[in-house]
């Protein structure tokens, strides 16, 4: 600038000094970019110099990573949810034995008396007075016991189809949890390296301002985005408290338990095709058996109420003692009642409106199965499409555009602003691929949920 004044001796003190800056963080820098930079082996695995760095931490902060498949088989051993929906199925199984019985006998003894209202009194002087010992039976008509008993064992077999959904549900919810926290374990790390990158671009941009070389806006815009890398550190960590507390409600494990550290997300690639999980769906989705099991059991309580208009008979048999000198009584009744019209009708008429919205209730609930494998195998497909995208292209090329920025930030050759692009490239990318992989896994365990199969 005209009329600026600087002395030599300054000058050469400065350049020395900017030299020494470059040196430290082009030495600092240099291993913090290139394990942050390292192009992903394979969709969802972190290279391995940077799994060798993240691996320690995780086992220092919590201990060993522990496998989805264990926390699968503790939740199916200890969710009290599951408990609860196997122990209803269990009590459902008693009571088709209470329906098909016959209902209690009843024993009678009956006196009677000549005469005088006192017991036995002139029991020994007529021929009318006697002490009766009895017994009576109620008998539904043929066939209704065993219609009774059906439709309990219809209600047993729903409820224990229910537990397959329960089941399904709470695994789902798990792999869910495991996924995300996975996901934030992971994305923790990318975060945490790219602020340590950022804070020696921060450095860099101060030595660049103390020489002239650049301005102050570089060095406050690298401080704030620093402090927005610390504010989703500090998020994540509230995120990972969140599933932590429901990972260990699934596995009915205390809350004041060690943290449970989830093994690194590999990507699975969907090898069934769309006709196939829509098969399976008809043919495994537990929901799908829970209503076809509601169907068959109001298809029993039809014929149940059918047959409710036939009448029941009462059969009743008594031996009445007179005094020796007189001859005994035997009395053997049979009775039967005729039920009334009315209220059957209004049975069998809600009966009938029952299996009919089963009936409603097992096609919604299948036509929206459908849909909903539909939209899962579609994002899937798509999910993985673009993680071959960020894999070979994206992050490879953001990457090779922040090393090549690097260097030429530190000779001169490039500005602030385009350096500090290329930065939230690399950065928004590697979350974006991350993030990706979450809702590919998430989708698939959501596939397997309805259709039953076991994803590899």
């Amino acid at each position: 600038m005209e009329g600026f004044r600087f002395p030599v001796w300054k000058f050469v003190t400065y350049q020395y000094l900017q030299l020494i800056v470059l040196v430290v963080v082009a030495v600092l820098a240099g291993p913090v970019s290139s394990q942050l930079l390292a192009a992903p082996q394979s969709i969802g695995e972190q290279p391995q110099e940077q799994s060798a760095q993240v691996q320690p931490q995780m086992e220092h902060e919590g201990g060993i990573l522990t496998p989805l498949t264990t926390l699968i088989e503790e939740a199916k051993r200890n969710d009290p949810v599951i408990h609860g929906a196997e122990q209803a199925a269990r009590a459902a199984m008693f009571v088709a034995p209470q329906m098909s019985s016959l209902p209690d006998p009843q024993f009678t003894v009956q006196q009677f008396s000549v005469g005088s209202p006192r017991p036995f009194a002139g029991y020994t002087n007529s021929d009318f007075a006697y002490i009766g010992v009895g017994v009576s039976q109620q008998l539904p008509y043929p066939g209704k016991l065993k219609l009774r008993g059906a439709v309990a064992d219809r209600d047993a077999d729903t409820a224990k189809a229910h537990v397959e959904v329960v089941l399904q549900d709470e695994i789902e919810n798990l792999k869910t949890s495991y996924f995300h926290l996975a996901y934030l374990q992971q994305t923790l790390g990318t975060l945490q390296r790219n602020a340590a990158l950022l804070e020696q671009m921060e450095q860099q941009a101060e030595a660049h301002y103390s020489t002239g070389m650049g301005n102050q806006q570089d060095v406050l815009k690298a401080q704030l985005e620093r402090t927005k890398i610390l504010r989703e550190i500090a998020m994540h960590h509230q995120l990972v408290g969140e599933d932590e507390a429901e990972l260990k409600r699934v596995l009915r494990r205390p809350q004041d338990s060690p943290d449970i550290l989830a093994e690194p997300v590999a990507a699975t690639f969907l090898s069934y095709t769309a006709s196939e999980l829509l098969d399976k769906v008809r043919e495994q989705n537990p929901n799908i058996h829970e209503n076809s099991a509601m169907v068959q059991r109001n298809q029993t309580a039809v014929e149940l109420a059918q047959k409710e208009f036939r009448p029941d008979f009462g059969l009743s048999y008594m031996y009445e003692n007179t005094d020796r000198k007189f001859r005994d009584y035997y009395e053997l009744s049979l009775s039967v009642n005729f039920p009334r019209r009315k209220p059957r009708q209004a049975a069998l008429a809600q009966a009938q409106v029952n299996i009919e919205r089963a009936r409603t209730d097992l096609d919604t609930q299948l036509q929206a199965a459908l849909a909903q494998v539909q939209k899962q195998y579609v994002m899937v497909k798509t999910s993985e499409e673009q993680l071959l995208i960020y894999r070979d292209g994206l992050i490879p090329q953001a990457q090779a555009t922040i090393q090549a920025g690097l260097a030429a930030y530190q000779s001169n050759r490039e500005d602030f602003e385009t350096l500090f692009s290329s930065f939230m490239d690399v950065l928004s990318l590697n979350l974006e691929y991350q993030q990706t992989i979450l809702d590919h896994e998430t989708a698939l365990a959501h596939i397997e949920r309805l259709t039953g199969v076991t994803l590899p």
